[in-house]
């Protein structure tokens, strides 16, 4: 329960505290970190193994996401050539089979610090932590209407 709440309290003074435009990536992160910590129940020894193999996993898919995302940027259908669409298409494809190979490694690195229950525990934490963040967005963003 004094988990529970402490994390409550972080949780509730982190996002009041967001406002400050320089360090909101920092401290989501930091919010991340303790769901994800206080969710998956990692032993100290699985903690020190997964968190490198975690944060090299999420350094790669914003790299990978960001050079999606540049090679997109500024293009649009209308004044693409046909060989130029093409050539984003399979760009497109190549990046998902990038990512598809990324998140194999990912969870056959994570296979070997930890029981597959905890991986699938992992992934839930992740989804429940993005969809609290996206509500806590919602919220915001309604209260600013």
């Amino acid at each position: 329960m004094k988990k529970i709440t402490l994390y409550l309290f972080i949780l509730g003074l982190s996002f009041s505290s967001l406002a400050q435009e320089k360090s909101k990536k920092e401290k989501i992160e930091a919010l991340k970190i303790a769901f994800i910590t206080e969710h998956v129940n990692l032993t100290k020894q699985e903690a020190q193994d997964f968190w490198p193999i975690y944060n090299a996993y999420e350094n790669n898919t914003d790299a990978l996401r960001k050079t999606s995302s540049e090679k997109r940027k500024d293009k649009s259908p209308e004044t693409l050539t046909e060989t130029e669409a093409k050539a984003l298409l399979l760009n497109m494809i190549k990046v998902d089979e990038q990512k598809k190979a990324l998140k194999s490694q990912y969870i056959n690195d994570l296979l070997t610090i930890m029981p597959a229950t905890k991986v699938i525990g992992l992934f839930r934490a992740e989804h429940a932590f993005k969809r609290k963040m996206f509500e806590e967005f919602k919220k915001r963003r309604g209260a600013c209407d």
